[in-house]
């Protein structure tokens, strides 16, 4: 399956250090925004219990989950540390201050 592009706002909807969320036909995503200006965009449900990870503490490239502090990185989906599992990453680029993500990218699941 070929990924397609699709706009899902600016630049400027996402504050440092945070995440907005995106409703696809994929699923509920989370594109976050690293202090250092990176974008990121992967499922927003932590592996470990469903919490939702657009409401988590960012931190460099990893988002704390607010219910039960598992840590997941927001380059390779994989939880850190101790704990195991992962969530999906989607493709995001930054075009002209808009946000773009890959949708029919499924095979991006961290094993």
């Amino acid at each position: 399956m070929s990924s397609k592009w699709v706009e899902v706002g600016s630049l400027d909807d996402i504050p440092s250090r945070g995440a907005r969320c995106v409703d696809t036909y994929e699923g509920r995503l989370a594109v976050f925004r690293t202090a250092e200006g990176q974008v990121f965009a992967i499922e927003d449900h932590c592996p470990h219990k469903g919490g939702p990870l657009s409401q988590g503490i960012v931190h460099g490239a990893s988002v704390t989950c607010p219910l039960h502090n598992w840590v997941i990185s927001l380059e390779t989906g994989k939880a850190l540390g101790a704990d195991e599992g992962a969530v999906r990453t989607v493709p995001v680029r930054v075009e002209g201050g808009r946000l773009f993500i890959a949708l029919g990218s499924r095979a991006e699941k961290a094993a």
